[in-house]
């Protein structure tokens, strides 16, 4: 992972390696349907995720998803959010809420 810093937000590259063959346009319908995630992921109209999409914003917007051919059943996506709304402590609370609501 590669992880770029910029006023108001973060840009990262990620590689996902599944224990098993995956779909892709799954992976991408799953991406799309999680709550707090933003799709931005028409690589034909040149929209991907930037960092000036994402600030002032609290969801994750993930874009450039692609199978990575160099390495079995893995996937690359390109993440970005605004880190002083999305950071670590966002992330935290919001699972402490997920874990209170299960209860």
């Amino acid at each position: 992972m590669a992880r770029v810093p910029v006023v108001g937000g973060h840009s990262e590259a990620v590689n996902i390696e599944f224990e098993k063959y995956y779909d892709l346009d799954e992976a991408i319908r799953i991406i799309g349907n999680t709550p707090g995630v933003t799709l931005c992921n028409d690589n034909a109209a040149l929209q991907y995720p930037m960092p000036i999409i994402a600030h002032h914003k609290d969801d994750v917007f993930v874009g450039r998803i692609r199978r990575d051919f160099s390495q079995p059943n893995s996937l690359n996506l390109w993440v970005v959010a605004d880190n002083l709304r999305k950071g670590a402590a966002t992330n935290a609370i919001e699972i402490l809420q997920k874990l209170i609501a299960t209860r």
